[in-house]
């Protein structure tokens, strides 16, 4: 095997990006501090042609070099948006129609492996704080709280690996990959 070259990937060009089919999913940053766990977020749905980033509370936005560090032009190609106030955001989504799943380790929660989206639904994904989590109050108002099975002594994965493993299994069951 050889392994390929970046001209030789056939990746779509920012304009392009912009006027493909999104998947239906939205990615909600909960006061996410970390700059590079932002970017990866972005290259992450990127490569997964997610329909909208919303960055919430104390997450830094575009442009900011060490996001720009990790995202590597993805702040360019994925739509995002600055709310203050993750709650007030998840209201405004769910009464237009999208289904929220917060991303958290919860009583009653629906393993990530065992969820099943529906394909005429769009959803959003709350990703919440590295040491908080997502906002309790989030969790409340959310359709699903969506754990990954974890069976290692350690109690969280980062949240730019939980978000990366979230949005790739989605993207599989509503691609139907």
């Amino acid at each position: 095997m050889r392994k390929l070259k970046n001209n030789e990937l056939g990746r779509i060009s920012v304009d392009e990006f912009k006027a493909v089919e999104k998947t239906p999913i939205i990615v909600i940053l909960d006061n996410v501090r970390s700059l590079n766990n932002i970017g990866s977020v972005f290259r992450t749905s990127d490569a997964f042609l997610i329909d909208k980033i919303y960055l919430c509370g104390i997450s830094a936005t575009p442009p900011n070099k060490d996001i720009h560090k990790t995202a590597l032009g993805a702040t360019e190609s994925v739509d995002w948006e600055y709310v203050e106030d993750t709650l007030t955001l998840v209201k405004k989504l769910k009464k237009e129609g999208i289904k929220v799943l917060s991303i958290e380790q919860a009583e009653n929660s629906t393993m990530l492996d065992t969820f099943t989206p529906k394909l005429a639904e769009k959803y959003a994904i709350v990703m919440g704080n590295e040491v908080k989590g997502v906002q309790q109050e989030v969790i409340n108002a959310s359709d699903f709280c969506i754990e990954i099975p974890q069976l290692g002594t350690k109690h969280s994965l980062n949240i730019s690996v939980t978000t990366g493993v979230v949005i790739w299994d989605l993207f599989t069951k509503i691609r139907g990959l």
